[in-house]
């Protein structure tokens, strides 16, 4: 449905009855939506009705009974997250079929103080990378009553002890990593330019000598600044160390990155019936498909929130949940994914802003190595 065909009567009407049904999860009837809009534009409960089913005829709204009033379905909601996320919304210019995912603006409204001060408190003690993902998804669960997820980086937690680099064939390379925990990890990488046995071990020697004890998503983010800092001095032996990292060689395990789950319980209180409740849960309960949902739509190269309203496209059974997520970050690099999972009724403008601080929170409350 093009914006063009909702009137600004509709869209005031649309996003009062998407309120009402969050506050309230009922059905919103006319009379109790005519209550709600008290003294705006003097529409009455006639006038609201017709309103009502001209958006029920363009997909807008649905009757879950005869007698019952109207909820929002998912493009409905997506349109009322459309608005929240992007500027232009507020001129009315936003489709209502835009997609799920929108980028959260630069100029989006404050996180609440008290909510800061919550966040904050929170956190206090943390100094790792786990530990604060491990937090961010108990505490995306407390405040969100949804599920909260962090999904670490596939390098996250990694400190280089070592790295060798062997030529295979043309155009391939082995890298052997061996982290401090012990932990020894390779892989063959395809190369876009030649490198000789020379420049391999040119680039494991700076690599070895200039970032062992460094957290792996660290020196990435490092080797890529000093490739523009450094360019005119070092431009043969950098350029071979940034192909060499951005094609894998310090890439995480093969047991795949760590993911922070807290809040199914949470669910359990969402108004699904039996079979559907135990539908959705043992979807959410598989991690893997939880780390396909965040790597599907959260860009981890991006800092924007990503809003993504009904996931029925990863699982049927999820068609009633919105993913809030965005990617978290530590001196550059992508240290993981932060994100809440819950019932389409949530307080979004504030979910938004929770997740935003948090993911942002990272590069504050986490030590940096010094350069």
């Amino acid at each position: 449905m093009a914006d063009a065909r909702i009137s600004p009567r509709e869209r005031l009407v649309l996003t009062a009855i998407i309120e009402l049904y969050i506050a309230t999860g009922e059905p919103v009837a006319s009379q109790a939506l005519a209550h709600f809009m008290a003294n705006r534009e003097g529409l009455s409960s006639a006038t609201l009705r017709n309103v009502m089913a001209s958006l029920g005829e363009a997909g807008l709204l649905e009757q879950p009974h005869t007698s019952a009033g109207r909820v929002p379905t998912a493009a409905a909601f997506r349109y009322y997250v459309a608005q929240l996320t992007r500027p232009e919304a507020h001129a009315g210019r936003m489709a209502a079929g835009a997609q799920a995912a929108s980028p959260m603006p630069q100029g989006a409204s404050i996180l609440s103080e008290a909510r800061r001060g919550q966040i904050e408190d929170s956190f206090t003690g943390v100094v790792s990378s786990n530990e604060y993902l491990e937090r961010t998804s108990h505490v995306l669960a407390l405040i969100s009553s949804g599920l909260g997820v962090a999904l670490a980086s596939s390098t996250t937690g990694q400190v280089l002890e070592h790295i060798h680099f062997s030529r295979l064939s043309t155009g391939r390379v082995l890298a052997v990593l061996v982290t401090q925990a012990g932990a020894v990890q390779d892989r063959v990488l395809g190369l876009d330019h030649e490198l000789t046995h020379v420049e391999l071990e040119t680039a494991a020697c700076y690599l070895n000598e200039n970032f062992r004890g460094w957290p792996v998503e660290r020196i990435l983010a490092e080797v890529a600044r000093r490739v523009e800092v450094e360019r005119e001095a070092y431009h043969q032996m950098l350029a071979s160390v940034d192909e060499l990292c951005r094609k894998g060689a310090l890439a995480g395990g093969e047991a795949g990155p760590a993911i922070f789950v807290d809040g199914m319980a949470n669910l359990i209180t969402a108004e699904l019936d039996r079979e559907r409740l135990r539908q959705m849960l043992l979807a959410l309960e598989a991690k893997q498909r939880l780390v396909e949902l965040l790597n599907a739509y959260v860009d981890g190269r991006q800092q924007e929130v990503r809003v993504v309203v009904g996931l029925d496209e990863a699982s049927p059974a999820m068609q009633d949940l919105v993913l809030i997520g965005a990617s978290a970050r530590l001196g550059g690099a992508n240290l993981g994914t932060v994100a809440v999972i819950a019932p389409t009724r949530i307080q979004y403008q504030e979910m938004i802003q929770a997740v935003r601080y948090i993911a942002r929170l990272s590069e504050r409350i986490l030590e940096v190595p010094a350069d």
